[in-house]
């Protein structure tokens, strides 16, 4: 995902609805409607970033949809589907202690409770149960295998250390 320093995407225009220049939009954040709270995004396709205003979205069935301002027939609408919508990080709320956004913990190193170092976090994924952790090798790794591991605070991740860089978890290297 297209992504600058100081920036993280809080959704994608996948399609358009309707005829008067709505489009729908998938969530990346919980609440999925919480993306309603942030008025003006930068949509990013390929390096290429356009500022762009929120004008009205609601919930509409499992998605949301926007109007964007400006924007108000399909054939224009249908120019953003694809687009990353990026906001500064600075905009975001402060989350309570021993929580993290999915981009603070993506680049840390991932060590085991005994020490040995499995990678670091290339990205996370969402399942209806809990998130995951995928860790990708690195040179320091044990081996070159690519791992999830879910992220269960407690029961695997053990500790998370942003000023340090390090996640520890109690997880069977064979895995």
């Amino acid at each position: 995902m297209a992504q600058r320093p100081q920036e993280t995407v809080i959704g994608r225009i996948t399609a358009v609805f309707g005829i008067k220049g709505w489009v729908k939009v998938y969530a990346y954040t919980d609440p999925l409607d919480g993306i309603l709270n942030y008025r003006n995004w930068t949509a990013v396709f390929e390096g290429k970033r356009i500022p762009l205003e929120l004008e009205e979205g609601r919930r509409q069935g499992p998605g949301i949809v926007v109007k964007l301002k400006g924007v108000d027939d399909r054939d224009t609408a249908a120019t953003y589907c694809g687009f990353d919508i990026v906001v500064p990080q600075s905009e975001l709320p402060d989350l309570p202690e021993g929580e993290f956004y999915w981009y603070q913990l993506e680049g840390l190193r991932v060590e085991t409770v005994s020490g040995e170092i499995l990678g670091v976090v290339g990205h996370m994924i969402e399942t209806g149960s809990n998130d995951v952790l995928v860790v990708n090798s690195s040179p320091e790794s044990i081996d070159q295998k690519e791992r999830l591991i879910p992220y269960l605070p407690d029961q695997v991740v053990k500790s998370v250390a942003l000023d340090s860089g390090l996640i520890v978890v109690d997880w069977d290297v064979e895995f």
